[in-house]
């Protein structure tokens, strides 16, 4: 059965930086594409960023682009979002997918 388990957000004011953890397993974690998908209150949901299954190849949207940083850890089946310089904006329930399976999400609050 497949889990993704998502930690590490929380409040933080704006310019502030968070570490978000998935942890997967029930899969071959090494051998998926990951990905970070947000929502935010009253929209749908909004792409984040992904990495190709190796780890080599980043994808962001524009709207984090230079301030976000998605890596893996294969030999621990996790995937981290870094986030950095946070604006209200960014501020949603993030969820990390292998494109057929979702995790309950972890919530990030930025706000003053």
């Amino acid at each position: 059965e497949v889990h993704l388990v998502e930690s590490g957000g929380g409040l933080v004011q704006p310019g502030g930086s968070l570490r978000l953890s998935c942890a997967a397993s029930g899969f071959a974690f090494e051998t998926y594409d990951m990905a970070w998908v947000r929502q935010a209150p009253g929209k749908g949901p909004e792409w984040v960023s992904g990495l190709s299954s190796g780890g080599a190849t980043t994808y962001y949207s524009d709207s984090v682009r230079g301030r976000f940083a998605i890596v893996r850890d294969n030999d621990k089946n996790t995937v981290h979002l870094q986030m950095n310089n946070l604006k209200p904006e960014d501020t949603g329930v993030y969820t990390c997918t292998e494109g057929g399976y979702w995790g309950q999400g972890t919530q990030v609050t930025v706000s003053s």
